[in-house]
């Protein structure tokens, strides 16, 4: 038989003086079988150690695991027995057990009991219990934060200690503390929902890494019961550790609670006069500082990134949320060129890389100039506002950690010990930041770290999920690419992108309605918007970039007839928005007195366009030579379009573009007054084209003439 320990030895030996009782029979299994019914003369301990909150404070603690997993006590014989003996022979009977336990986790049960029953223990047994934890965690070598003992320390220990005016600490002591605090529930809130999913029995603490992975189980720390696991309210755990460590350190707060936005002015307005303290009221201010300041960064970028991407914590079956990504707004691509026929690619991006060096900060701006609009459609997000707001706390608390070198110092250091540059999340919601600052190059590193986490990453992810980061970061490094004026690297992304898009999109944009927008006041340099970041709404802002990049080539005083033919067949897309950069098209060509694009027939479908290149090739259309057929004698055939990459399942749930009313349009300007034969038959074959799926036309475009594509804007 084992040795007796905890709740048995006090039975066995220190009970008895008051009353015998049966041995526990501990060699019938690993769980103690009082736990569940106390035979005869059994005697047990009341319920402080029951599951749930005890005594604490205002941050309570919560359950432990194996004897609080049933709560404790068992059915008692003689339940008031214990309650007869006098409080200090409880207490001594609560120490003998506690010295008889050999295993951490048992013994920090035994005296968190003690504590909740006589708080005058705390101040003797609360720290060294604490501690203990803590270098349990370090000797068990765990990787995550998220563990059994800090769990057991941050949630039931540390209220404890820290609510005890009786307990005396060391200012550095009590920051020690609040950085395993926050750490923890950090992690904890942060942990992606795959690591809910680990535990089937038994558990991997390796894979408890924040944020890595995603499912929608329960979660279960190991060591833990799932019960003992659950934390509720974490943020408002963490933000009043903040609080009473605070009051214990003298910083300078109000004893109101505070808004985010309210903590972040007031850390602003210590950072004023930091300079000005001696060196020990210097490390005070500074360490409130970092600590205030990085929670409300923490939470607030949590609060943005869960809501562009709760796929990322909450699992993909999240309902009615779409993932969304921040890109360039680009709506304007239909507009007028002239202004930009003068800017030369050199020369836009100078100006980007001038923007990256002036648009990095306006915290001191209440203006709002060097600010950027975000919009997001309010169909894709119901709490935009809310959204928008996280964003700019988050954004804001980031810079006031870097405004000063020793608050910068100090918050490195943290995120070092933290390894944050191993969360996913945090990376997704820099990128996005980088790129509100207009840092184009500095996004663009970011993207590589990203796409660097996505490939550590394990592989039994999420089906679809890998796919969603990739799509993520490739439209993302698009837009940073066109920003900076590299039009062939934008191409070449975006045609990258084409591949991941899930064809096909069951109905063509209506550009007429146009979804309410939500948008800063100010409408100072260029926009931003959050966009759906799935295939239906991607592949229209894909097709838009690419018509700004090959825009600006044709349009220019030196002619170029391929970069002019890609610009007419993406005009397609969202006609009839883009009929005035048509006819600026069709003016071009009437000046150059002749055309040759020969994949015009391949690709133009809409029926407009068809009528003014055959007006073209009449007297009245000033007879332009028009080579738009391959070696000039070949006919397009009127059989399907090859599919190129599209999957042939896609297509019997294909609806018609918009067009289909136009199919049996007839061409009659100019096909029967003296065209070649070969030029009105393709013509006509082309009229009975008109009805094809027009994104299906599109992304084969993209797809069978990357090469040339890219080669036009070499």
């Amino acid at each position: 038989m084992r040795r007796a320990t905890g709740w048995h030895y006090w039975s066995r030996k220190t009970a008895r003086a008051v009353n015998p009782v049966r041995m526990c029979n501990w060699s019938r299994g690993g769980r103690c079988r009082c736990c569940q019914d106390v035979g005869a003369g059994g005697l047990r301990v009341p319920s402080e150690a029951s599951a749930g909150a005890g005594p604490g404070g205002p941050v309570g603690g919560q359950g432990l695991a194996h004897h609080r997993a049933e709560p404790l006590p068992g059915r008692l014989q003689h339940p008031g027995l214990f309650e007869t003996l006098p409080g200090r022979v409880q207490c001594e009977m609560l120490l003998k057990a506690t010295e008889q336990c050999f295993n951490t986790l048992e013994r920090a049960e035994m005296l968190l009991l003690l504590l909740r029953r006589f708080p005058e223990t705390v101040v003797q047994h609360g720290v060294g219990l604490g501690e203990t934890l803590l270098e349990a965690e370090s000797i068990e070598d765990q990787e995550s934060p998220v563990n059994c003992f800090r769990k057991l320390f941050v949630c039931d220990v540390l209220p404890l200690i820290i609510n005890n005016p009786d307990v005396r600490l060391p200012a550095n002591l009590l920051y020690k503390y609040l950085n395993k605090a926050a750490e923890f529930y950090i992690n904890y809130v942060t942990r992606s929902a795959q690591a809910e999913s680990q535990y089937q029995g038994t558990q991997d603490t390796s894979d408890l890494v924040s944020p890595s992975k995603r499912s929608s189980q329960k979660y279960v720390i190991e060591g833990l019961t799932e019960k003992s696991s659950q934390i509720t309210d974490p943020w408002e755990r963490v933000f009043k550790i903040l609080s009473v460590v605070g009051v214990r350190c003298e910083w300078q707060m109000d004893m109101a609670r505070r808004s985010f936005g309210d903590t972040l002015l007031k850390m602003k307005d210590v950072c004023r006069y930091i300079g000005n303290y001696d060196n020990e009221a210097n490390a005070k201010y500074k360490t409130q500082v970092v600590y205030s300041t990085m929670l409300v960064f923490f939470k607030n970028a949590f609060q943005y990134v869960s809501s562009i991407q709760p796929s990322l914590f909450q699992g993909p079956n999240t309902p009615n949320q779409v993932p969304l990504v921040l890109l360039e707004d680009v709506s304007n691509v239909y507009g007028d060129t002239d202004i930009e026929r003068s800017k030369h690619v050199h020369k836009k991006r100078k100006l980007a890389e001038g923007r990256e060096k002036t648009m990095s900060s306006d915290d001191e701006d209440p203006s709002g100039k060097g600010k950027r609009p975000i919009m997001i459609n309010a169909a894709d997000l119901s709490n935009s506002i809310e959204v928008q707001e996280s964003f700019r706390l988050a954004r804001e608390s980031w810079e006031l950690l870097h405004s000063m070198e020793l608050l910068d110092k100090e918050f490195t250091r943290i995120c070092v010990s933290w390894k944050t540059d191993t969360w996913l999340w945090l990376r997704i919601f820099l990128t996005d930041m980088i790129i509100y600052q207009g840092q184009y190059k500095k996004a663009i590193v970011s993207l590589h770290h990203l796409a660097a986490l996505q490939g550590s990453q394990p592989q039994q992810q999420i089906m679809g999920q890998g796919s969603l980061e990739n799509q993520r970061a490739l439209i993302q490094l698009a837009t940073c690419h066109f920003a900076l004026g590299e039009y062939r690297l934008t191409c070449e992304k975006v045609l990258d992108l084409m591949c991941y898009a899930v064809l096909p999109i069951l109905d063509v944009p209506k550009p007429q309605e146009e979804q309410p927008t939500v948008k800063s006041k100010h409408r100072k340099a260029s926009e931003l918007k959050l966009w759906p970041c799935t295939s239906k709404a991607i592949m229209p802002y894909c097709l838009r970039l690419l018509l700004a990049c090959f825009k600006l080539r044709a349009f220019t005083d030196n002619r170029d007839d391929m970069a002019l033919g890609h610009v007419i067949v993406l005009l397609q897309h969202e006609w009839p928005r883009g009929e005035n950069l048509f006819l600026k098209a069709m003016n071009k060509i009437c000046q150059q007195g002749n055309f040759q694009y020969e994949n015009f027939f391949n690709y133009v479908t809409n029926i407009d366009m068809l009528e003014e290149f055959s007006y073209l090739r009449t007297q009245e259309g000033g007879k332009i030579h028009l080579e738009l057929l391959p070696n000039q004698g070949m006919l397009i055939k009127t059989s399907s379009p090859p599919l190129g990459l599209l999957q042939q399942e896609f297509i019997p749930v294909l609806q018609p573009s918009m067009q289909t009313a136009d199919r049996h349009h007839t061409v009659t300007r100019g096909i029967t007054k003296g065209v070649k034969e070969d030029f009105r038959l393709a013509m006509e074959r082309q009229v009975s084209r008109c009805g094809e799926n027009l994104m299906m036309v599109l992304h084969r475009f993209c797809i069978n003439e990357k090469i040339l594509l890219l080669q036009t804007l070499t």
